[in-house]
């Protein structure tokens, strides 16, 4: 795995409120993380103005919300967050759901985050 720099901040595991993430692997304009969202949980709507993802779900099913669109997305199939689209992914499954995030971008901290709504009440108003 790549060292990170010393200035990087991204923990490693970090446990949210709707299940965890934890950093496989990064380097220079990526980052891979395996996430977990426990059944019923859902992450904020938001967005991103530095980075692009990429998800592929594997294990359990995933209900995506795309710039308003839902999708729902099975074991294997894959989804593309355009830098700054809005989109949140929900697990309305009995099963925690599993996917690996590859993110893309010059810049790939957890604060180019914009939550739009949020379960948690982390949208900072």
């Amino acid at each position: 795995m790549h060292k990170p720099e010393e200035s990087d901040t991204s923990p490693l595991f970090d446990r949210r409120p709707w299940g965890t993430f934890t950093v496989l692997d990064e380097g220079q304009g990526y980052k891979v993380k395996r996430i977990e969202v426990l059944p019923g949980k859902r992450l904020s709507y938001q967005k991103h103005a530095r980075r692009a993802e990429h998800w592929m779900i594997v294990g359990g099913c995933a209900v995506v919300t795309l710039n308003e669109r839902e999708i729902t997305l099975r074991d294997g199939e894959i989804v593309d967050i355009p830098v700054g689209a809005r989109h949140r992914v929900e697990n309305r499954g009995t099963e925690n759901l599993v996917f690996i995030e590859i993110q893309r971008g010059d810049y790939l901290g957890e604060d180019d985050i914009v939550r739009l709504e949020d379960d948690f009440g982390r949208t900072g108003g």
